[in-house]
């Protein structure tokens, strides 16, 4: 089985081609090549598949040929994945599986279908705007930490005003506790410190995968947060929505690079460099004993 790795700004994931639908991926063998001492190693496992040929896509099939069949590190599903819809798309065009397309070359998710835009180095994608819910806590070693539901697609919660100290040292080795009434499915909890003005930077534990050296939908949550907060200080830069800031431009350092977070008012940009690093053949074979 051919296969390729890639990653964006650090977040890394396989890919493995699959137009058909032929390759039954369980959760046990996506962990292991998954591995990063027993398999290639990888933050998530992206499968390039026709949506029509996927029953989880099927009803994408007339908007995208393709489908992004994500899986977290541990085998369990995801619904989207920011960086993640970034290197397919990059897989795609260097493959010769699609070409760029200057409206946006779309893709099926399990959150609906997103378009992304490639450029030489960046490519962006536009999602679906962030919708900001409540409030619930997170808690790391003892220490509870006070942050805003996000929905990206998939579960966010964006604790924001840690100090840089606080950022440096947080523990992230073990997933940070979380209320399951709020989120039954599990959440990415990120942490934020700010660096300047709409500038911040970013520490990301991911549901199914730990932490991890960036997260795209995690950026995307925390700059409609960063935006909510500073348009209710200062409601003249912007868009102001009942809750702040509706649109702006975010910067959002992760500690694998760079990312760029753009609400438009209809759509939500992921820009970042995107790159396929590798490619060979991979020895499917039954998960070892552990």
């Amino acid at each position: 089985m051919e296969f390729a790795k890639g990653h964006g700004t650090g977040n890394d994931f396989v890919i493995l081609p699959d137009p058909d639908g032929r390759l039954e991926l369980t959760p046990a063998l996506v962990a292991q090549i998954c591995d990063r001492r027993r398999g290639i190693g990888a933050d998530g496992l992206l499968r390039v598949v026709r949506a029509a040929k996927h029953p989880d896509a099927v009803g994408y099939s007339g908007e995208a040929e393709w489908f992004m069949d994500y899986r977290n590190a541990d085998g369990s599903y995801a619904e989207m994945c920011g960086n993640g819809v970034r290197v397919f798309v990059r897989y795609l065009v260097d493959s010769g599986l699609a070409g760029p397309d200057p409206a946006g070359l779309p893709v099926a998710t399990r959150a609906g279908v997103v378009r992304a835009v490639v450029g030489e180095r960046d490519i962006s994608a536009a999602l679906a705007p962030p919708r900001i819910g409540g409030t619930s806590t997170a808690t790391v070693n003892g220490q509870t930490f006070t942050g805003t539901v996000v929905d990206c697609g998939n579960p966010h919660l964006v604790c924001v005003g840690l100090t840089d100290e606080q950022l440096s040292t947080l523990d992230l080795s073990r997933a940070p506790g979380y209320d399951p009434s709020v989120f039954p499915s599990g959440v990415n909890v990120e942490f934020v410190t700010a660096v300047a003005d709409l500038h911040v930077r970013m520490r990301v534990h991911e549901r199914g995968s730990g932490e991890t050296l960036s997260c795209g939908s995690g950026a995307c949550a925390v700059a409609a947060v960063v935006l909510r907060d500073a348009g209710q200080e200062e409601p003249t830069r912007g868009d102001r929505g009942r809750d702040g800031l509706s649109t702006g431009r975010v910067t959002v350092d992760v500690p694998g690079g760079r990312l760029v977070v753009t609400l438009d008012g209809k759509h939500c940009w992921l820009s970042g460099p995107a790159v396929i690093v590798a490619t060979g053949r991979l020895a499917l074979q039954a998960p070892e004993a552990r």
